[in-house]
């Protein structure tokens, strides 16, 4: 699927986590495997534990972090895209 600023991305039920300080562990609850997020990437997670746009998320990282916005384009699009093939979120 691809992603664009209007696809609506959520947490699927097939994904648990726990907060580490400032990172998140995640387990795949289909594949049993844990995966962990750096701070930029738990401050993402943490965001999409409700429905919300990939545009809104753009904008809440280039509010909290100094970041380029082609940058943080990108490598959102790579953190989302790596997340859907784990099956840890939904994109719609």
């Amino acid at each position: 699927m691809i992603i664009s600023d209007l696809s609506v991305i959520s947490v699927t039920k097939e994904a648990v986590h726990c907060d580490l300080e400032d990172e998140v562990v995640i387990l795949g609850l289909k594949d049993g495997v844990y995966y962990g997020l750096n701070p930029v990437g738990a401050f993402i997670w943490n965001l999409i534990q409700k429905p919300i746009t990939v545009k809104e998320i753009k904008e809440a990282i280039l509010n909290e972090y100094d970041v380029e916005e082609e940058v943080c384009e990108n490598d959102l699009i790579e953190l989302l895209g790596n997340l859907q093939e784990k099956n840890l979120i939904e994109i719609s």
